[in-house]
């Protein structure tokens, strides 16, 4: 009887051992396996993506590309897919509103992980709460839809040149396209060729140094006028760098405004000219008048039109005005012979 008490204690103990090793065995798993502690050491955040790319619970959530958690869930809200993930509770300072979660990958082979930037800014994200999402620039699956739409677009591309659409496949297609682009071809030829044999104004500039050393020599000519205007030589140096000349432009310019601005309000002679009716209406009846009066000069009516007409009238004047001017000469020689003055007393 003592003996069958003490192989059953013995048992005990081992059973003991076992259970305490495999407890041990399955929290150092634990640890290793995880990196975001114990489970009492970790919260819960969520994220939305269009698009998961396989990505499974269990799959690593890593921080700015160290491994601090793991996705425990992946369900479906509405149109997209929410993802469930654990992480270290000593990231939650670094995980903020202004934190962004991006699909990335772990190898070459597009096992899908979480990368979540860390912010310093912003408000932490609480437990449960969303972390903002964009759609990830490196993903296996990103780089393989990029590569079918690249693919399909060189498709078009080589289906629009077989089908002689654009220039391209127009020159692979229309006969007559190739017919000048040949003759182009064939024309640049020529004028290459007579370039070099000097044919021509940039044949002749090519070949000949006399027009190199004229076309030279004018460009001297040209650089010394150009410095003669900069260094301010001449009247058109001066109206480039003188201020006092520009002034005066400008004066002038000021003045020409302000004249023509009284011009225009009718301001002056001028401007009631140019504005007021009345005065033209003046001027064209005087000068109706006038065209009137000469022309009653040339027909010869009125003493003046005589005048003008008549040459008896002007010689028998002509002879009057003689007659005077002798008979003022012999008063003055002998006043006393017309000038015979009797003085009688009562």
């Amino acid at each position: 009887m003592p003996r069958t008490r003490s192989l059953a204690w013995t048992e005990l103990k081992i059973g003991i051992a076992a259970v305490f090793a495999i407890v041990m065995s399955a929290l150092l798993i634990f640890i290793l396996g995880n990196t975001g502690g114990f489970f009492w050491q970790r919260y819960s955040l969520k994220a939305v993506f269009s698009d998961i790319s396989g990505l499974k619970p269990g799959a690593p959530v890593r921080i700015a590309g160290v491994e601090m958690g793991a996705v425990t869930e992946v369900r479906f809200s509405g149109d997209r897919v929410e993802v469930v993930m654990e992480v270290s509770e000593e990231m939650q300072s670094r995980i903020t509103d202004q934190s962004v979660a991006t699909l990335g990958s772990v190898s070459l082979l597009g096992e899908a992980a979480v990368d979540i930037t860390p912010r310093g800014a912003g408000q932490p994200v609480p437990e449960w709460g969303y972390v903002r999402t964009t759609p990830g620039s490196g993903s296996f699956s990103g780089v393989a839809a990029q590569a079918s739409e690249s693919l399909e677009s060189m498709t078009d591309l080589v289906d629009s040149i077989s089908g002689g659409q654009g220039t391209i496949g127009r020159l692979f297609t229309d006969e007559q396209l190739y017919v000048e682009l040949n003759q182009f071809v064939t024309a640049a030829e020529q004028v290459a060729r007579q370039i070099t044999d000097g044919q021509g104004t940039l044949g002749r500039l090519i070949r000949n140094p006399d027009a190199a050393t004229a076309l030279e020599s004018s460009l001297k000519n040209l650089e010394a006028v150009t410095a003669k205007l900069r260094a301010g030589e001449g009247g058109l140096g001066q109206l480039l760098n003188s201020d006092t000349l520009g002034r005066s432009l400008s004066s002038t310019t000021g003045n020409l405004d302000t004249l023509t601005g009284r011009l225009a309000r009718g301001e002056g002679t001028a401007g009631r000219l140019l504005t007021d009716d009345t005065l033209f209406e003046r001027l064209n009846s005087m000068s109706g008048r006038l065209d009137s009066l000469l022309e009653t000069l040339q027909q010869g009516e009125g003493t003046a039109g005589q005048l003008l007409r008549d040459r008896q009238l002007y010689e028998n004047m002509n002879g009057a005005v003689t007659e005077l001017r002798d008979l003022v000469g012999d008063i003055r020689k002998d006043p006393r012979k017309y000038l015979n003055v009797r003085v009688s007393l009562f």
